[in-house]
Order: C-alpha cells, then structure tokens, then sequence
C-alpha cells in the first residue's frame, strides 16, 4: 500500500499540501498530490531523527568517569570505524569518520527495519539506495577536488600518458558513475532478496516465527551496511591520495 504507516498519514496531513507546492515548483507532480510523502521517506525520516536523538544524547550527557550505556555504544562505534578507516585511508582519515558513521548507522538502521513484521526495508526500494550512492559519489568527488584542486584532480582521469587522455578520459568518467550504479544495485538487490525470503518464510509457517530467514536478514543488514561504508571509504581514499 502507498500509505501504510500512522506515521506517513500524519505527515501528509501536516506537511503534504506544501510539499506538494514545492515539488510542483521544480516542475514535479507527483502521482498523490494529496500524499507525496510514502512510507520509505517516512521511514528514512524516522531513522534519520533517531540518530540526530542518540548523538545529542551522547553529546548532552558524555562523561568520562560514568558513560553511559548510549555513550558506550557511541564508542564502540567509533572504535570500530576509526580502525577500518584508518587501515583504508591512512593519514588524515579522522576527517572523513564522521559521514562514513553515518553512512553506515543510517543504511544498517534501514536495513533492519525489514525485522519488523508488516515493514518493507527501506532500503529494498532502489531510490533509497540510489540517493545514499549518489550523495556518497558527491562527497568523495568533492573531497577530491578539495585537496588537490580542479586540474590536478582531473588529471587523475587522464591516465600516465597524454596521448591516452582521449581514451582514458571516457573510461575514467564511466567508472566513477558505474560506482553509483554498483553500491545502489548492491544494496538494493541483496536487501530485496532478503525482504522476499523473509515474506515467503511468514507465508509458509504462518503460526510460527521464521528464525532462520530473520537470522539471515539481520546478518544480511550489517554486512550490506559494512559493505557500502568500506566502498566509501576505499572511493574516499583513492580521491584523495596524492599517490596516482
């Protein structure tokens, strides 16, 4: 259904008819003007919100002598990724930590709303999967740009010899988009899958829980997450590298 979730129908009753006003501004109508906002941004919103909770949360309380259990968590998380980052990236990764925490809290998060009975993940909807690639694919182009400047960064697609460049260049162009293509197709086909085995297994033994195909989307969950944070970090690192 288009609209499931309590949740969705009150933001359509309260945000709806502007949002509709504004997608209409862009030239964009959508296909239920009276209720633009669908149950997986409703979904990613929530999501979204739960974070920006936790990390004030931490913020707010942090202590050094008592954390707490939100505090321990928040450390354990970061533990992890700083020492997956600072093995991909190396040098200066400290930088880049923050959006591949985020990156990966917010696809794992996503991921494991399928858990929920009577939720599709949101992340089993390519536009979901796309607009994180998309958002990734900008941020390492950028970071590219920024520490070694336009030129410098767009010799990296030129290749080691200039009278390769008219070769090289369409393939270097086409390879960075194709890793759009390859995070959003990753996650999207795998949680979809996961999503399915999980419907199939409630529709065959519908008097009793389904362990096993839960089991297996949760293990599905953190390792698509994992997954897209180590390809960003790996796109993050070869942007920035001052070894081409």
């Amino acid at each position: 259904m288009f609209e499931s979730l309590e949740m969705t129908r009150l933001l359509n009753h309260w945000f709806g008819a502007a949002i509709t006003q504004v997608m209409a501004l862009v030239g964009y109508h959508p296909q239920h003007p009276g209720a633009p906002i669908d149950d997986t941004f409703a979904l990613e919103l929530l999501v979204a919100c739960i974070l920006v909770a936790f990390f004030l949360l931490v913020r707010l309380t942090l202590s050094v002598e008592k954390p707490n259990p939100a505090q321990q968590i928040a450390e354990m998380v970061h533990e992890f990724t700083g020492t997956q980052a600072d093995s991909v990236m190396g040098h200066d990764y400290e930088r880049f930590q923050p959006f591949v925490t985020c990156i990966a809290l917010f696809v794992v998060l996503n991921n494991l709303l399928g858990l929920i009975p009577g939720i599709v993940t949101p992340t089993s909807k390519p536009i979901v999967p796309l607009g994180i690639a998309v958002v990734t694919f900008l941020y390492y182009n950028f970071h590219g740009v920024r520490v070694h400047g336009p030129l410098r960064y767009a010799k990296q697609f030129v290749g080691p010899l200039p009278w390769l460049a008219p070769l090289m260049v369409p393939i270097e162009i086409v390879s960075h988009l194709a890793r759009m293509l390859s995070l959003t197709v990753r996650l999207y086909a795998n949680m979809l899958a996961s999503d399915l085995l999980t419907l199939v297994a409630f529709s065959m033994v519908p008097l009793a829980v389904p362990v096993l195909p839960l089991g297996l989307h949760f293990a599905v969950s953190l390792i698509q997450a994992y997954v897209f944070m180590l390809l960003a970090m790996i796109y993050l690192s070869q942007a920035v590298s001052h070894d081409h």
